[in-house]
């Protein structure tokens, strides 16, 4: 059964306390952690917001959420003491007369006491915030500042982000937010990797064939049209999403799990990765932006008329990519990255396949090689497929199965979602999961030189139809190369 080791007593302030990342992700966190016993009860959470609202409406709008989140599992006796911990404070910090006195009002500002600021804003804020926050006197001891992505549009502004930053909080103070980060699973591929003498010896170009990441979404926009048509999949996605898992997969070990030991190890595959540019990305990408369909029996609109507008827009909904890295470990093994929206299913993997047996002894019609899934969403889990003999008369045959790791069948306690695991580390000032400036900066580079690729092209993205697989194209990228898409369940 899983243990919560507690926290030492922390505040937080959550800016932007009452938009949807607050009311889905962050207060619903904190109170999952109060209920497993991590969060000790002389901690503080503050939201703070422009709205005009006190803390007695504040902690109606949170107990909404939490109870949303909770479901049957809610418990009314423990929301009543776990509320007493809320408060609210209104401020617009971005105006110099913002009323820091009040929101200090409610902190302990010990330098042995862990006092977090989580800007839970647009991006376009934080420097913002951070310089306020720095004027007042909320930047020294023991702060932290979270910020989520994306961190910028591209190199430049994601440079002016984290130099501006750098003036306020030293880089040791800066937890820089992905929540794909702290999922149970992606947690596990490095223990499968560094923990299991049968995975890392063949856990390179001798034996693996590729690999394969895909984050697939079966939702279109959601209310998200404004910030979705200016980002696309590229930007929202592959840059800080996808590249992290690829990093983790590929990664050499480190020497231990200390926070710039693990992230030295990522920023080295990022370096490593082969710039996609000029006629390259032609051959090694596909855009795609999804069309009219049908998702659940049910109708669905296209993007373009999700955006509610009659602006033609060549944003992309759908990216594939044949990425390799250049580096002795993985030479010659392809990457496939693949994320799109209003595909036919919501789910996200990552595929090692390891090459076929060098000699066939059983025949023609059988898969020969093992696969390795490790599948993020929405069932947690991890399957090794393996041949064996199909039992029967009448000849040797042999079938693919999996030994399947099925968290939901192993696992009958619940374990913390990725944001609770990450506020966590957050107060423990553990950095091993979140990304340094340096790294943010290297994948940028990298998906900069794509983007001009694509704006020089031309191109539109290809049509595909929702709830599809994504555009044509994407497959055929894959039988040029005589390999497929996994498509299991």
């Amino acid at each position: 059964m899983a243990k919560f080791i507690p926290v030492d007593p922390f505040d937080i302030v959550i800016f932007g306390g009452t938009g949807d990342l607050s009311r889905r992700k962050l207060l619903p966190a904190l109170f999952h952690r109060w209920l497993d016993g991590q969060i000790p009860e002389s901690s503080r959470i503050v939201g703070t917001a422009r709205s005009e609202m006190d803390t007695k409406e504040y902690r109606k709008m949170a107990r909404e959420a939490c109870e949303s989140a909770s479901g049957d599992n809610w418990d009314t006796k423990e929301w009543s003491k776990f509320e007493k911990f809320i408060e609210y404070v209104s401020i617009d910090a971005t105006q110099e007369d913002a009323d820091w006195a009040t929101l200090k009002s409610f902190l302990t500002l010990d330098d042995n006491r862990p006092c977090v600021f989580y800007l839970a804003t647009s991006p376009r804020l934080y420097v913002q915030i951070c310089e306020a926050l720095g004027k007042a006197g909320l930047s020294e001891g023991n702060t932290r500042v979270v910020l989520e992505k994306p961190i910028g549009t591209d190199l430049e502004s994601a440079k002016a982000i984290n130099d501006g930053v750098a003036q306020v909080y030293a880089e040791r103070q800066v937890f820089r937010i992905d929540h794909y980060l702290g999922k149970e699973t992606v947690q596990n591929l490095m223990v499968l990797r560094f923990a299991n003498m049968l995975f890392e010896p063949i856990w390179s170009r001798n034996y693996v064939d590729h690999v394969q990441i895909t984050v697939a979404e079966d939702l279109g926009l959601e209310g998200r049209a404004d910030y979705y048509d200016k980002s696309g999949a590229l930007r929202d996605m592959v840059q800080n999403h996808m590249l992290q898992l690829l990093c983790l997969t590929a990664m050499e070990p480190p020497n231990q799990l200390d926070d710039d030991d693990v992230r030295t190890e990522k920023i080295k595959v990022l370096n490593a990765l082969t710039p996609i540019t000029g006629e390259a990305a032609k051959k090694q990408t596909v855009r795609g932006q999804y069309k009219a369909g049908v998702k659940d029996n049910k109708p669905v609109k296209g993007y373009l008329e999700e955006l509610s507008s009659e602006t033609v827009s060549s944003t992309e909904t759908f990216v594939a990519i044949k990425a390799n890295i250049d580096n002795w470990r993985w030479a010659g093994v392809p990457f496939y990255l693949r994320t799109g929206k209003r595909m036919s299913q919501r789910h996200s993997d990552i595929i090692i396949q390891f090459k076929p047996t060098p000699h066939s002894l059983f025949g023609e019609g059988y898969e020969s090689a093992n696969k390795l899934v490790i599948r993020l969403q929405p069932d947690e889990g991890v399957r090794l497929f393996v041949q064996i003999k199909e039992p029967g008369p009448g000849g040797l045959r042999v079938k693919s199965l999996p030994l399947n790791l099925s968290y939901a069948e192993s696992f009958t306690v619940r374990y913390p979602d990725a944001y609770e695991r990450l506020l966590m580390d957050v107060v423990r000032g553990n950095l091993s999961l979140f990304m340094r400036k340096d790294e943010v900066e290297a994948a940028w580079t990298w998906v900069d030189g794509l983007i001009e690729a694509w704006e020089k092209s031309g191109d539109r993205p290809e049509a595909y139809t929702a709830g599809s697989d994504g555009p044509l194209a994407a497959a055929m990228m894959m039988d040029r190369d005589n390999r497929a898409w996994w498509e299991g369940s």
